[in-house]
């Protein structure tokens, strides 16, 4: 089953997220505060919104956290999907891509005209499943961030 999250499930939501950083041997870059993620999904402004996956006992074993942005040429909106995670015992029963069905259909529903995500280089099995769904990389894109320290002598230029 694919729901909605809801506020209560932010604890769950905040140990999805440090499970996929476990995946993507990220873990020591999780810094995550749950109150602080609870206002940013479910505060007077939102950020970003949540799918949840649930097994058939009702456990929570996958997640999307997506969000919206712009595309100048198209005109329309889009969705970011910033996370889509399975944990691994409950991979094989097709949550991952009941997950991206569900987004498809909240993109369509809210005239986006595109969604679009990263995938780390090295992560093959995830790869092959976003093509095998007709997703293509964008290798012309370089992705670049701006965080922390240059993020802040920026901001004081």
């Amino acid at each position: 089953m694919i729901r909605a999250a809801r506020p209560d499930d932010v604890p769950t939501i905040a140990a999805l997220i440090r499970d996929l950083a476990e995946y993507e041997h990220l873990a020591h870059e999780v810094v995550l505060d749950e109150a602080v993620l609870a206002e940013h999904l479910f505060g007077t402004r939102p950020y970003a919104e949540v799918l949840i996956a649930e097994d058939d006992d009702g456990q929570a074993v996958g997640f999307a956290l997506f969000f919206h942005n712009f595309s100048t040429f198209l005109g329309r909106p889009g969705i970011y999907l910033e996370d889509l995670f399975v944990r691994p015992e409950a991979r094989s029963h097709g949550l991952g891509k009941a997950l991206l069905v569900e987004l498809v259909r909240l993109a369509q529903a809210r005239e986006c005209g595109r969604i679009e995500w990263a995938v780390l280089d090295w992560n093959e099995p995830s790869i092959a499943f976003y093509q095998s769904l007709g997703a293509a990389p964008k290798d012309e894109w370089v992705l670049y961030r701006l965080t922390g320290e240059p993020m802040d002598a920026l901001a004081d230029a």
